[in-house]
């Protein structure tokens, strides 16, 4: 484990101390430790999403009516009759 010196305002230790003292977390390490993950799983969901997102960009433009979007797919998975 790495030791980093890094500086943090009164009020935002004095928040990291009363999620401590809370019972929340094991200590102030633990804490930033936690905010760091939750950081990154939510940067990797956003890039996931942001890719998804331009995957459909990228596909076009569907130009029939939603009905019949909606008809055509229930025909393809359901069957003509479905």
């Amino acid at each position: 484990m790495t030791k980093l010196n890094v500086a943090i305002s009164e009020d935002e230790i004095g928040w990291a101390q009363s999620r401590v003292a809370a019972g929340e977390y094991a200590s102030i390490d633990a804490y930033f430790s936690q905010l760091t993950k939750r950081d990154r799983a939510e940067a990797e969901e956003t890039a996931w999403l942001q890719g998804e997102i331009d995957k459909g960009l990228a596909s076009g433009v569907d130009l029939r009516e939603p009905a019949q979007i909606f008809s055509d797919i229930r025909a393809k998975y359901l069957g003509e009759n479905g």
